[in-house]
């Protein structure tokens, strides 16, 4: 991972085994600039973990006005719907029918998509702009929280909950993992979708990689890290891939956004972005192998 490694020393121990964590990469916000703060990253020792050494106090002002863009139109909810077509597809290999919530959805096409297959949806989200849409326009409960594990405990208890792309974001994700398992139903499922820190790009790419994602990414979490956790938690894996058509998905999105970080004009990053989608065509292959895909998607049983 050239010109990635960091060179202080310090360690911590890891949030998941606790073993010494130790000095990994040093990077920027290069997603959205919001500051020109270095974040410093380690990795556990023993599984592999990586976290964010040093989390801003308060990361809303990381999360700018534009990170959740609400669709205007009814034509445009149908757009967003159609895109996250492939999640209610997952879900339903696993349940068919009863109480859904998802933590994270933003505005809530994938909500919607779960309403529309008759399952019962409610929501937990921190951005009070998207609980007023959920509530407003999909139609569904949500609840305004910071505390998403809290939060588990005010909702009706779930057959299937959904984190696509959340826990990454949180200081305790094994929290959230633990409140989830206590919250679902006997039989219920759990399913999660996170960055690969396993993945081919990063190991290309390092700090530059758009999928860390400082500060916004607290953790990058290998998948049997997350499978001990929910195992611990008392949840069975009954799925780990990349190769669904969600984590594919991410896979363009690393390319294209991560190059334009490795140059400073507005025209390079234009070139490469360009660029990106013409290496992530000739590199499907290698991509599309087991394990070396930008993302993952974990699903996850409670015993009945």
């Amino acid at each position: 991972m050239a010109d990635s490694i960091c060179g202080d020393s310090d360690t911590s121990a890891c949030g998941a085994c606790g073993a010494e964590m130790r000095a990994w990469l040093d990077t920027r916000d290069f997603n959205r600039s919001v500051s020109g703060q270095t974040f410093h990253y380690r990795k556990c020792s023993a599984c592999s973990l990586i976290s964010l050494a040093n989390v801003p106090g308060d990361l809303r002002p990381f999360y700018s006005t534009e990170y959740h863009v609400h669709p205007e139109t009814d034509e445009a909810i149908e757009a967003g719907v159609a895109h996250e077509k492939y999640k209610i597809d997952l879900v339903r290999r696993f349940a068919h029918a009863g109480r859904l919530l998802e933590i994270g959805p933003s505005w809530g096409a994938f909500c919607l998509l779960a309403k529309r297959a008759g399952f019962e949806v409610e929501a937990i989200e921190m951005d009070s702009v998207c609980c007023e849409f959920l509530k407003s326009r999909i139609g569904v409960t949500a609840f305004c929280r910071n505390d998403e594990a809290a939060a588990l405990a005010e909702a009706t208890r779930p057959d299937i909950i959904a984190a696509w792309h959340v826990l990454e974001h949180l200081r305790d994700p094994w929290k959230l993992i633990d409140a989830a398992a206590a919250a679902l139903l006997p039989g219920g499922v759990l399913v999660v979708a996170m960055p690969n820190p396993e993945a081919f790009q990063f190991r290309l790419l390092g700090r530059y990689w758009a999928h860390v994602d400082a500060p916004r990414h607290v953790h990058l979490v290998p998948r049997d890290v997350l499978r001990s956790c929910a195992e611990r938690a008392g949840l069975a894996q009954v799925l780990c891939t990349t190769q669904d058509e969600g984590s594919i998905g991410w896979n363009e999105f690393g390319w294209v956004y991560s190059l334009p970080h490795l140059v400073s004009s507005q025209f390079g990053k234009r070139l490469l972005r360009f660029a990106g989608r013409k290496i992530s065509r000739a590199l499907s292959f290698p991509e599309r192998m087991e394990g070396a895909g930008s993302a993952y998607t974990s699903v996850f049983r409670k015993p009945s």
